[in-house]
């Protein structure tokens, strides 16, 4: 008897993290949330660009790195509250350099189907190119390292149409709760 109560108490203390993990977890981002809807258009103009050196012999301006972990415990990369369904980090507007396109959806579009009720499991691939159920995407270069943590072969991504950037599509990633800009390369 006493073995059984200890094996029970073994699996309840497993159960709870896995348990709260799927819900959000503490955190409130990812866990098996999915958006109800993509991130909205970006309401105002377009950010000003960067004004060029003075001086050709000037070093160039490094980028300032953004941050998105906007409460403790989320993550340094864009995401979405599980609360809400809050897009944190969309909000560069229309004429961000990093998703400019010269030929937007130069491959086609995307015809799986977009948000809630359209998760697909990756089956295989990378940033560079993945893929699921015959459909191939790629991620943007500028969010390359937003992914790092993706598991390419198992992880469950739903794809929303990205209001701002032509060209482009926003692959939430279910268990992270994070997402990425990606391009649609086709289909077998």
């Amino acid at each position: 008897m006493k073995n059984a109560l200890g094996i029970f108490f073994a699996f309840l203390l497993m159960a709870i993290p896995s348990w709260a993990q799927n819900r959000g977890g503490a955190r409130g981002v990812g866990g098996g949330h999915i958006p109800s809807h993509g991130p909205a258009p970006h309401p105002g103009p377009a950010p000003a660009a960067k004004p060029a050196p003075l001086q050709s012999r000037e070093a160039p301006q490094q980028e300032q790195a953004r941050t998105y972990s906007d409460k403790k415990g989320h993550p340094e990369a864009p995401h979405v509250h599980a609360s809400g369904d809050k897009w944190v980090g969309h909000d560069t507007g229309k004429d961000d350099a990093h998703y400019h396109v010269d030929h937007p959806f130069e491959h086609g579009r995307f015809t799986g189907g977009f948000g809630r009720g359209h998760a697909f499991r990756i089956e295989g691939g990378g940033p560079s190119r993945f893929w699921f159920g015959g459909f191939y995407f790629s991620v943007a270069p500028y969010d390359f390292g937003y992914c790092n943590d993706w598991l390419w072969g198992t992880d469950q991504i739903v794809i929303y149409e990205d209001p701002d950037h032509d060209g482009w599509y926003l692959a939430y990633n279910v268990r992270m709760g994070t997402y990425v800009h990606v391009m649609y390369m086709g289909n077998s």
